[in-house]
């Protein structure tokens, strides 16, 4: 691409994450939220097909959440700007564990991650403002959990910490007493790989 195109100064964030939000601020990207409105069903775009992989699941719904985002800059009316989203789960034994359905889902997710192995799988997409998308980014980590006592899964459920998080996890917060050992990306854990997603961001020319 010509170096004479001119760089955007920001880009959308399509997420509610405050841990991406605070990842793209770590970059020094400027961003504005386009987050989904009161009539859209931001959950179902997150529902499995039948033997789906959590590697084609992770892309497929990065992909959706970006045409359901540029649906909203369009009939918004908001200003002409690439946009940024993305989405993480956690797998285990092949299946997928999104984002638990109340503490009981929690402790269960934590329970079978104890002692074990998973992968945390972030894709990243970008999307301009005509609705062309660049390749989907796909970070995988591999994390170990240490064997956890039944006692300190119900306390780290009580916090309220996991609900709302892939895997019932944040490795961010008080979860990171339970791990032993991360093979990869801490950021793309948190939500965000910032490697990936820095080289995305210049690709849609963002100023930063």
């Amino acid at each position: 691409m010509s170096s004479s195109v001119a760089l955007h100064p920001f880009v959308y964030l399509a997420s509610q994450s405050p841990r991406r939000q605070e990842l793209l601020r770590q970059l020094g990207v400027s961003f504005e939220l386009l987050l989904p409105r009161a009539d859209e069903d931001a959950e179902a775009l997150e529902a499995e097909l039948p033997g789906e992989s959590a590697h084609a699941y992770v892309q497929r719904v990065t992909v959706a959440k970006a045409q359901a985002a540029h649906a909203r800059l369009v009939h918004g009316g908001h200003r002409a700007a690439p946009i940024l989203v993305a989405d993480t789960t956690v797998t285990i034994d092949d299946a997928i564990l999104g984002k638990p359905v109340d503490a009981d889902d929690a402790v269960a997710m934590l329970t079978r991650l104890a002692g074990r192995d998973h992968e945390v799988l972030t894709a990243v997409a970008v999307v301009d403002a005509q609705g062309l998308s660049l390749p989907v980014a796909l970070s995988t980590s591999r994390v170990r959990f240490a064997a956890l006592p039944d006692a300190a899964v119900r306390a780290y459920v009580a916090s309220g910490e996991p609900l709302g998080k892939a895997g019932a996890y944040g490795v961010q917060g008080r979860a990171a007493e339970f791990i032993e050992h991360i093979d990869g990306s801490y950021s793309g854990i948190m939500g965000l790989p910032l490697y990936e997603t820095a080289a995305l961001l210049r690709a849609a020319r963002i100023d930063f």
